[in-house]
């Protein structure tokens, strides 16, 4: 097969790379940036980067979407829409990276589905949002942040690996955060934090089953968990109910393979923080030495293949 691969360069397109050649596939790594739309006055149409019709892959792999304006970015995922429309499988579908991206929709999804997650308030307010973080600091019990209480996490509705992340513990910090998300014209998402004890889980699920878990502590004086920013990691073996709802919450968003974040609570309680549809694996192939670029292209590759079968037999 001939797959495309759009993503920037870096380790995680290397590995595809490597998972189709192993198992006798071409790939070509194309840049977002590249993309080339060319519309004919007798209809005919065409997309190519860097020279290579995307249109004529067997399927398409979409990664990490640089950033870019407002308008750059939206071209992009209609890019993905348009080549998905035309016939080529892409792997996540443009709708189920739009849904996993912005947090306020997962979230709103997951919860809709039944799906355990921490309480969370999105707004654009600045008087609605410190009302939610006072409410949120004004529960029952509440320690304070050194002592790992009940603490409030203000998040962008957009981002990952933790960047612009801020926990806060108090409503004075809480108010100057959100003076400058104001300043910004930011849309505040404000999160209830779930005492974990420094640690989650996460999850990669693969064609509907979880392929690996890690458990991911913070390091140091940064109580984030992720392994970006020096966060420990080690192989997790997940308890079935837990798995459960790694495998439903990427289903809910319509992801062929996904990373899915678990806030296991001091309680007891698991709750479903994000659902990541461009995941990384770095972490857990490191801790865990699975071949996850190969588990994802094979069920790529298994999608291809059932998609031909099914349109041999409706043809007439």
């Amino acid at each position: 097969m001939q797959i495309v691969i759009l993503s920037k360069r870096g380790w995680h397109a290397d590995e595809l790379c490597r998972a189709l050649r192993e198992r006798g596939h071409a790939s070509r790594l194309l840049p977002y940036e590249g993309l080339v739309a060319r519309f004919g006055r007798r209809g005919t149409e065409a997309l190519v980067s860097s020279g290579v019709s995307v249109l004529d892959a067997d399927a398409l792999l979409a990664r990490f979407i640089p950033a870019g304006s407002l308008e750059q970015m939206i071209y992009r995922v209609d890019a993905l829409h348009w080549i998905e429309e035309h016939g080529v499988p892409v792997m996540n579908s443009p709708r189920a990276i739009e849904r996993s991206v912005d947090k306020f929709y997962t979230d709103a999804r997951l919860r809709e589905a039944g799906l355990p997650t921490p309480d969370t308030v999105v707004c654009e307010g600045m008087d609605e949002a410190m009302s939610a973080i006072r409410a949120m600091l004004g529960a029952p019990g509440r320690r304070s942040l050194g002592e790992g209480g009940d603490d409030v996490i203000v998040k962008p509705i957009f981002g990952s690996m933790g960047h612009g992340i801020v926990r806060v513990g108090d409503p004075d910090t809480a108010f100057r955060v959100l003076q400058t998300l104001d300043q910004l014209r930011a849309v505040c998402y404000v999160q209830r934090a779930i005492d974990t004890g420094g640690r989650d889980v996460r999850a990669f699920v693969v064609g509907g089953r979880v392929l690996g878990a890690i458990e991911r502590r913070a390091e140091g004086a940064d109580w984030r968990t992720n392994v970006s920013r020096g966060g420990s990691a080690r192989p997790f073996e997940m308890p079935p109910e837990w798995a459960s709802l790694a495998v439903r919450a990427a289903a809910v968003v319509g992801a062929d393979y996904a990373g899915v974040d678990l806030l296991p609570a001091r309680n007891g309680e698991v709750f479903v923080l994000e659902v990541n549809g461009v995941p990384g694996w770095h972490g857990l192939q490191r801790a865990t030495g699975i071949d996850v670029a190969g588990a994802v292209v094979e069920h790529l590759t298994a999608r291809v293949r059932a998609s031909r079968t099914v349109a041999v037999e409706s043809a007439p």
